[in-house]
């Protein structure tokens, strides 16, 4: 099960008419989720950065809930974001503590849809003001979902909309969202997605233990490989001592392309990869360092239990 973690950015949650909906329903209703109210933990904005990464390295799924403060977040998240993703932590040689996990930006829009647009008076769309944080999201390594907005989220008595409405797109907003969060924990495509990363992630250190990848291969597997054609977990770990007797660990497969397309109950997926690696002096490749771009096509199923399993896998160079 996916874990959810959600922060919430409102400076004053109590008073807000939108986002304490929002948070209540998300913590009510969404599964194996958490909730950290930024508001009640540092009134001070003095954030206790390691309380906060070790609930980030916990999650699977983030998502920043708040209010869209002059076409950015709250001055809290921001302090936030400030202190918590710091150097070797989210960015940085050994910052890869957040790679690979799903980001939502959540928030709400006082401001009427037809404003952000190039020729009305905000002159930017939503997206392009929330560049920023995309841009955060990339270089942390990220999956930088698309995010979940509600505009006309603004209630002033007798003079902006009526509570009730406000209240009803809040509800509508929390159903959005959620639905969202789970097309990302839910969905075979998006476990094969991370399966994909993870396989790479595994590959790239060359581990001595065959297993970590026997387990995901089904006992006929077959790979077409240039190096030849290799049959069931047998045929993998002759591919596989190749491949230790070749290349040095701490590999580097760059996925360059991902698509994945249902065929019957199984899924093919497509990848364009670079790979990166420094040879053996007594290998084929005689010590050089070498960049090679690939084609790989895989053939994959989920069980009922979620793990992935590769029925087909083939590789063909390009250079």
């Amino acid at each position: 099960m996916s874990k959810t973690l959600v922060i919430s950015g409102h400076p004053n949650l109590a008073e807000s008419y939108t986002n304490t909906l929002i948070i209540d329903t998300l913590e009510t209703q969404m599964e194996d989720v958490s909730i950290r109210r930024l508001d009640t933990l540092y009134p001070d904005y003095k954030i206790d950065v390691e309380a906060e990464q070790a609930a980030l390295i916990e999650a699977d799924v983030i998502v920043l809930q708040f209010p869209f403060y002059w076409y950015s977040a709250p001055a809290l998240l921001k302090k936030w974001l400030d202190d918590v993703m710091t150097f070797n932590f989210a960015y940085g040689p050994e910052g890869n503590k957040l790679k690979g996990k799903d980001l939502f930006l959540s928030f709400t829009i006082g401001g009427p849809k037809e404003s952000y647009d190039p020729l009305s008076y905000n002159h930017f769309t939503i997206e392009q003001l929330m560049f920023p944080l995309q841009q955060t999201a990339y270089l942390a390594g990220m999956n930088y979902r698309p995010p979940v907005y509600t505009h006309g989220m603004v209630y002033i008595p007798n003079v902006y909309n009526k509570l009730e409405d406000v209240q009803a797109r809040a509800k509508q907003h929390a159903s959005r969202l959620m639905d969202e969060v789970r097309k990302v924990t839910h969905s075979d495509e998006e476990l094969v997605r991370k399966f994909v990363t993870n396989w790479f992630e595994q590959l790239d250190t060359l581990p001595a233990e065959e297993s970590i990848f026997t387990q995901s291969l089904s006992t006929d597997v077959v790979f077409n490989m240039p190096e030849g054609q290799f049959v069931g977990h047998a045929g993998f770990k002759d591919w596989y001592a190749i491949a230790r007797s070749t290349f040095k660990p701490n590999c580097s497969h760059g996925i360059e392309q991902l698509e994945i397309k249902p065929i019957g109950s199984q899924y093919q997926v497509s990848l364009h990869v670079r790979l990166k690696a420094d040879t053996f002096p007594d290998s084929s490749m005689k010590g050089e360092s070498i960049e090679l771009v690939v084609n790989e096509t895989w053939l994959v199923s989920v069980d009922d239990t979620n793990n992935v399993k590769i029925h087909e896998y083939e590789v063909v160079a390009l250079s």
